[in-house]
């Protein structure tokens, strides 16, 4: 993976995610998870490496700010 830059933690309640699964399946499954929850960057391109077991990516999140539910594409905190 690319190194993390300090410009993405420059606030408090930002994060970087840097996330390994063993399939693109799982991978997509806790990338949805977290945008439901945060706000993220979304589903981003998963990554392998030749000789590294299963697939990488790294995804962006700001957990101040909630995520949409995705049965209603509200967010999860608003009314």
């Amino acid at each position: 993976m690319i190194p993390i830059s300090e410009q993405p933690l420059s606030d408090r309640g930002l994060a970087v995610l840097d996330i390994t699964a063993p399939d693109e399946e799982t991978l997509t499954a806790v990338m949805d998870g977290l945008q439901q929850r945060w706000a993220t960057s979304g589903i981003a391109t998963a990554r392998h490496d030749p000789g590294r077991p299963g697939v990488r990516t790294r995804v962006y999140a700001d957990i101040r700010r909630p995520g949409t539910d995705r049965s209603t594409g509200r967010s999860w905190l608003r009314s």
